[in-house]
């Protein structure tokens, strides 16, 4: 019997060994620490609330910035809760097996952060009704199933603001992502920005098709500051962009986190995410018993989600001061970024002036407004807002 035993315990460790060397790395973290063990009182189990990183954390970026949202939650909650991630999960086939895996051991809440993440999320949700997901940046829902975004296109206005206000050479250089609603709208964000201080400045757009690939990320901005860009901004998650722009001694806006911290003062200010606003929100939800999942989330400046960066030492008072009047009155809804007259990059009169693009509008958004230059999926249309 005691052979026995050793045998289902060496069993046992080897399952775990062959766990841990699966595709992902997971790691679950206790707020609260040692419970002390059993003392007789009826014990509450801690919610269990599960991430799913597209990359790796690392010190900045997109997915850092949902990392520090995640510790949000420790730090509100104790040992009321119970988080795991798992980092560096390739959207596609891989992403399904990954949240399957995380509802099959019990968690309560499962965020997936990446867009490509968003059929993978619904199909597991349909397979566990009483696991809630809450899926970033997509646009499908279900009963069990909610988004949650924020308007970053706010931030990306400002930033563009600096960035005129800093380009000699009327040319600036975007490094994208994917052609896709959420970075497009943001390039006409950042475009119409640009626009307030130097009206006669083009963006530049260069798409990699990646959303972590340092080597793509700094091929595409040295290709834009050699075509005369001296301003750089990106839709991307590592400073390669930055770093290029400043050895090339321009100056850059980053994205997702306050990347002057990491490459200098060149970075001019970086659109920046705070996502534990929402998350401490949905996790007091589950646990008073009031939550109700299905719902959409696409906050704004004056919900504290979306920011932008302190701004470097380079830029002047005034460009500065500009910049904070506009923010207070995004803030305060006094106005907002696509609001017309907004003209297409094809000449047409997209929005007429007195309106504003709906939300609708805007999420779908797949064209560009006049002043960028690169591909876009669509043609400007006419008519639009309300």
């Amino acid at each position: 019997m005691r052979r026995l035993k050793r045998w289902m315990l060496l069993l046992a460790a080897l399952a775990i060994v062959a766990a841990a060397c699966s595709s992902g790395s997971t790691t679950t973290t206790a707020a609260g620490g040692d419970t002390g063990g059993d003392t007789g009182d009826e014990m509450t189990e801690p919610l269990q609330v599960a991430f799913v990183y597209v990359a790796p954390i690392g010190d900045l970026g997109w997915t850092w910035a949902h990392d520090q949202g995640r510790k949000a939650i420790e730090d509100q909650f104790g040992d009321q809760v119970e988080t795991t991630f798992v980092e560096n999960v390739p959207e596609g086939p891989d992403a399904e097996r990954v949240i399957r895996d995380l509802a099959q051991k019990g968690n309560d809440l499962i965020v997936t952060t990446s867009f490509g993440f968003m059929d993978p999320t619904i199909a597991v949700a349909s397979e566990f009704p009483d696991v809630e997901f809450v899926h970033i940046s997509g646009f499908k829902t279900a009963d069990n199933v909610s988004t949650v975004f924020g308007r970053m296109y706010q931030p990306r206005y400002l930033s563009g603001i600096v960035a005129g206000a800093a380009t000699e050479t009327n040319t600036i250089g975007y490094v994208a992502a994917f052609p896709i609603p959420e970075v497009i709208r943001g390039i006409n964000a950042f475009a119409l920005g640009v626009q307030q201080s130097a009206p006669d400045a083009v963006v530049k757009v260069v798409w990699t098709n990646t959303w972590f690939g340092p080597p793509e990320e700094k091929e595409a901005a040295e290709a834009l500051l050699a075509s005369g860009a001296d301003v750089i901004a990106q839709h991307q998650d590592t400073t390669e962009p930055q770093k290029a722009a400043a050895d090339a001694g321009a100056v850059s806006i980053g994205y997702d986190s306050d990347m002057r911290a990491f490459v200098g003062d060149t970075v001019l200010t970086s659109p920046v995410w705070n996502w534990g606003v929402e998350y401490v929100d949905i996790v007091q939800q589950i646990l008073d018993g009031t939550y109700t999942g299905g719902f959409q989330y696409w906050g704004g400046m004056d919900d504290g989600i979306v920011d932008l960066a302190p701004m470097s030492p380079m830029v002047s008072e005034e460009t500065a001061a500009v910049v904070e009047k506009a923010r207070q009155a995004i803030i305060a809804n006094q106005t907002d970024v696509f609001c017309g007259p907004i003209e297409g990059a094809n000449g047409n009169m997209v929005v007429d002036d007195g309106k504003c693009l709906t939300d609708g509008e805007m999420l779908s958004m797949d064209w560009f407004v006049a002043g960028v230059e690169g591909e876009a999926p669509a043609e400007a249309p006419t008519g639009l807002g309300e």
